[in-house]
């Protein structure tokens, strides 16, 4: 079993590609969410630290879910633009955080930057635009797409449950 940080429970909201990625954790803070994982061997490249594009799902995932949820009830966004700066590494067994901070929520477009930290090191940042999508999901509706399944919470509030169980 992963070590987890105190205070970090399992992501409250998964799809097929973040359940091939993680396991993924979050804890709530006064603004949000921090989300994290423990880097594994299976998150690394061929010199042995977290894939750039492991670090980015992160960053998103971060940044989306904390801009979704920082409104009531939740909104339905996609993800327009993201960027990333590497200045750093993690390694197998770190523990990478993911810090929001949301910069604008506007009618059509949300504004968002964070950084990911192991320890105290800042090794990415991040900046990404999402634009709001005009009809939201309700709870257990899938789109087009299948995504959003029945059984996959839209709140954090809500038992989080895979696909296809009870």
């Amino acid at each position: 079993m992963t070590k987890v940080p105190a205070g970090f429970e399992p992501l409250f909201r998964t799809s097929p590609f973040l359940e091939m990625l993680g396991p993924f954790f979050y804890r709530r803070i006064t603004k949000g969410f921090v989300i994290g994982l423990r880097v594994e061997d299976k998150h690394t490249n061929a010199r042995g630290t977290a894939h750039g594009g492991l670090l980015l799902t992160l960053a998103d995932i971060a940044l989306g879910y904390t801009a979704a949820f920082s409104e009531d009830p939740p909104l339905s966004l996609t993800t327009a633009s993201i960027s990333a700066d590497l200045a750093g590494h993690a390694r197998v067994g770190d523990w990478v955080e993911a810090h929001v901070d949301i910069q604008k929520i506007g009618s059509r477009l949300v504004f968002a930057n964070a950084y990911l930290l192991v320890g105290s090191e800042r090794i990415v940042r991040t900046t990404a635009v999402f634009a709001r999508n005009a009809g939201a999901l309700a709870a257990g509706e899938r789109d087009p797409h299948g995504h959003d399944m029945p059984g996959t919470p839209l709140t954090p509030s809500e038992p989080r449950r895979r696909p296809g169980t009870a």
